[in-house]
């Protein structure tokens, strides 16, 4: 179980224990803000936010798992489609399309148990961000989120693989400011993913996400270590 959390170094760090896997927990100070790592695959984003809080405080649950999707009862599930119902019945459908309806049901109650006590362990204190990072290396842009965007910010000196999504208009405003891709979504979609980010859109947390190109770890550091110094 999620108890208090000590000043840690990556080596000593307490766990948390999500569906069947557990996140490393990392604290450095009393910073706030809260960082999230759940996508195994992405190991530049894990580097990154490691050198982060080297440099800066905050708490960071970091997923033990080398893949993307992680292993549930007979069958796989994508941990970042799993934030609402919906979602969470399509990933489990999308890797096991023959569940019983009694199972599957089941199944759904158990994992929005576990989120809940998932979101109660990441989310900030205060007036504190949670920020996620993550990868891409199939070609996924940040034109890919215009629609799904009330906002954008889109230089032109920028690789369209490297942005920012965040959830808090007033984020929205300063960040454009800067020299980073960035787009607003303060506004739930029609169909709503399952992804972390809309769950905090319903939560009413300041969510970013920052996601970068895989092994673009400098620029990663770069964009955290922005954000780190113009949000408060």
């Amino acid at each position: 179980m999620f108890g208090a959390v000590v000043n840690l170094k990556p080596s000593e760090a307490k766990f948390f224990d999500f569906l069947g896997i557990k996140f490393r927990i990392v604290k450095n100070g009393d910073s706030p803000n809260r960082y999230i790592w759940i996508h195994g695959d992405e190991k530049t984003a894990r580097m990154a936010l490691e050198d982060h809080l080297d440099l800066f405080e905050g708490t960071a649950f970091f997923i033990e798992n080398d893949e993307r999707e992680i292993p549930f009862e007979t069958t796989i599930i994508d941990p970042n489609r799993i934030f609402s119902r919906n979602g969470a019945y399509h990933t489990l459908r999308k890797f096991k399309p023959n569940w019983e309806i009694q199972k599957l049901n089941a199944a759904l109650d158990y994992i929005h148990n576990e989120k809940v006590n998932l979101i109660q362990a990441i989310k900030p204190t205060k007036k504190g961000l949670l920020i996620s990072v993550h990868n891409n290396s199939r070609g996924y842009n940040v034109y890919r989120e215009k629609d799904k965007s009330q906002a954008v910010s889109i230089k032109s000196g920028q690789n369209p693989r490297d942005f920012i999504i965040c959830t808090d208009k007033n984020d929205f405003e300063i960040l454009s400011s800067g020299p980073y891709n960035v787009v607003l979504q303060n506004e739930l979609p029609d169909k709503d993913d399952g992804s972390l980010s809309w769950e905090a859109i319903r939560l009413n947390i300041r969510y970013l996400n920052i996601e970068t190109r895989l092994g673009y770890r400098t620029k990663q550091r770069k964009i955290l270590e922005f954000v780190e110094k113009n949000l408060n």
